[in-house]
């Protein structure tokens, strides 16, 4: 008897060594990476950071699974210098991408007719091919690559393709939807299907489409809305949701204040703007939902934020961004602090708010940590890693953050170079050298200039960003020998006496009951809301 169960169980074990030779064990493949990157999205646009009129329930949703960074900068307060940031891990000053490409600069700057006293600085066309992008790290690491939507970042031969993408839909050198929102649109990169096809649905499409096909591989999808990028455009029927949704409410007598060179947004209540991010807001839910679907949802890292602020002044003034002041192009927190989340599933950081200040600089390393490839330090020298904040633990790094824009932006704001360390910011003016100093704890809504009550401070930050700027070869602005200082101030008034007006009458002419932009709404009539 013992020697029968001593044979069976040689046998079993003869066997179980043989069937573990045959059969390998299971190996989890590395983490899926999708990046949602919103076009001029501001803070306080989404439900889940302060709106109470924008409806946006997929993207709190993702919010609340992942880590919300309070303080989450965008590397610019416009798109292509923020867009190169997160591809190369570089401050803006450093890659040289100080403006979107296609901005006029020097001598051309005054075809504008503005009048302004500076001639904007000479800024990089292309993002540099000696970078080694984010989208080239993660193909070398073993990864499949996809970009689809707004790449902004150089004309031909400097497109996603040319930088790491295996794939391109929609990706070119122009910043807008040219075309608008539903099809025909023209974009090389995007051929049309069916008229009246929303275009960020059709971008979350293409993005889930690449995700069902590469289910077995690592994948790297980047997915860049147009949106809500002007010109603003929606549907009828959003439309009418959210006119009705502003007028359930008292609509404020006045929807703007003047800031100092152009009229600003203070109320969220544009039904049009509404009716885009929700639209944005459903396309994400499509490519959530597709990670779901597929199986892959515990295994994919997804990442969302804006280039820059919402558009409060200038192009389509389409939000408020209050209480911060400003919005896209100006110097203030409304420019460049931006929703900022990461959601990592095996991570235990679902909904946590951390305040330590991130930029758009960062996404690089920390992606590169977060599924395991070795970092480039070299390449992304002003970013660092969040891995350690994700995993629950204090962050012990203490460092500078500095933004450079020698230019003039079409919202109003002004040549200035920021440096923002251990809660103090100073803005410093290029047009008179004069600097503003605020302390964020107290005073995030930038009203209380401290910078001469604190002259010490001011200049220690003052020559620390200057030798900052120095060591990485900025570029500045130039003094305007044809500077008008009459025809300056005209165009101010203007601004005062026609401009604002006309906004305070268009604002309501979008909450009239009988608003209609054209005929077919855009386009959008062809097909179901």
């Amino acid at each position: 008897m013992l020697y029968r169960t001593t044979f069976f169980l040689t046998l079993l074990f003869t066997l179980f060594q043989s069937a573990c030779k045959e059969v390998p064990p299971i190996v989890k493949k590395k983490p899926n990476v999708v990046f949602i990157l919103v076009d001029d999205l501001g803070l306080v646009d989404l439900g889940v950071t302060g709106s109470s009129y924008y409806e946006t329930p997929h993207i709190n949703g993702l919010a609340k699974q992942g880590m919300i960074f309070t303080q989450g900068y965008a590397a610019s307060r416009v798109c292509s210098p923020s867009r190169a940031s997160i591809m190369t891990g570089k401050f803006t000053a450093r890659h040289g991408i100080t403006d979107w490409i296609g901005a006029k600069s020097g001598e051309a700057w005054r075809e504008h007719n503005r009048h302004d006293k500076l001639l904007p600085a000479a800024y990089v066309h292309n993002l540099p091919k000696d970078d080694i992008s984010l989208a080239e790290a993660m193909k070398d690491g073993g990864y499949a690559t996809f970009f689809s939507g707004k790449w902004h970042l150089g004309s031909e031969g400097s497109y996603p393709e040319d930088h790491g993408f295996d794939s391109n839909v929609g990706g070119w050198d122009k910043g807008s939807p040219i075309g608008g929102y539903f099809s025909p649109w023209e974009n090389p990169k995007l051929e049309n299907r069916n008229d009246g096809e929303n275009l960020s649905m059709r971008l979350a499409q293409e993005t889930a489409s690449f995700i069902k096909k590469n289910t077995e591989v690592p994948f790297f999808a980047f997915l860049s809305f147009y949106a809500v990028h002007g010109p603003i455009q929606t549907t009828r029927a959003k439309w009418q949701k959210y006119r009705d949704k502003a007028n359930a409410s008292d609509i404020a007598d006045k929807g703007y204040q003047m800031e100092r060179v152009l009229p600003i947004r203070v109320v969220q209540d544009n039904p049009i703007y509404a009716g885009l991010v929700e639209s944005m807001d459903e396309a994400v839910g499509l490519v959530l939902n597709t990670l779901v679907e597929a199986g892959i949802d515990d295994n994919t890292i997804v990442i969302f934020t804006s280039d820059n602020g919402g558009v409060a002044s200038g192009d389509a003034f389409s939000t408020s961004n209050l209480p911060l002041r400003g919005g896209k192009g100006y110097q203030w927190e409304g420019g460049i602090r931006e929703p900022y989340f990461i959601r990592v599933p095996w991570l235990r950081s679902k909904g946590i708010e951390n305040d330590y200040p991130v930029t758009g600089a960062d996404f690089y390393p920390t992606i590169l940590d977060l599924v395991g490839l070795d970092p480039l330090p070299d390449q992304h020298v002003d970013g660092i890693s969040l891995k350690p904040v994700l995993e629950g633990k204090k962050m012990t790094v203490k460092r500078p953050l500095y933004w450079h824009y020698p230019h003039y932006g079409n919202q109003g704001g002004e040549p200035s170079s920021i440096l923002q360390e251990a809660g103090w910011k100073l803005i410093h003016y290029w047009e008179d050298d004069h600097d503003e100093l605020y302390q964020l704890a107290t005073d995030v809504e930038e009203r209380n200039d401290l910078a001469e009550a604190y002259p010490e401070m001011k200049i220690a930050m003052r020559q620390k960003l200057m030798e900052w700027l120095t060591q990485v070869g900025a570029n500045l602005p130039e003094k305007d020998l044809d500077y008008d200082a009459e025809k300056a101030a005209q165009r101010s008034r203007d601004m005062v006496e026609k401009k604002w007006p006309s906004l305070e009458k268009q604002r309501l002419d979008f909450l009239s009951t009988d608003f209609e932009p054209n005929a077919d709404w855009w386009g959008s009539k062809v097909t179901k809301d």
